[in-house]
């Protein structure tokens, strides 16, 4: 059984030696780093589906940086952009108030 077990053992570290350096000289490619395609539209305000579609491409070590950063650079712009119309129609709003209710129906 010993002679047995030590022979298989042989052969198998035999055939992943061969398999490893004597197999094809041929070097695999590069593989193209992923890149992100921008699904964020740009004509017009990001909406939920939009981010829910969103998919950032995986790294060696995580998400990329530049990516991660361009999204979220692209979304706190509009963001900022919705706080400074939302405030902007509160106001016209608060300001419209008073002059409503003093006039008669």
């Amino acid at each position: 059984m010993f002679w047995f077990l030590l022979i298989a053992m042989v052969v198998v570290v035999a055939a992943v030696t061969l398999a490893v350096v004597g197999g094809d000289s041929e070097v695999l490619p590069e593989a193209a780093p992923e890149r992100l395609v921008d699904p964020l539209p740009a004509a017009r305000p990001v909406d939920r589906a939009d981010i829910e579609a969103l998919r950032l491409p995986v790294a060696a070590r995580g998400y990329r940086m530049a990516d991660v950063d361009d999204v979220l650079g692209r979304l706190g712009a509009e963001l900022a952009e919705r706080d400074a119309r939302i405030a902007e129609l509160e106001t016209r709003l608060a300001g419209a108030a008073p002059e409503d209710e003093g006039e008669p129906r």
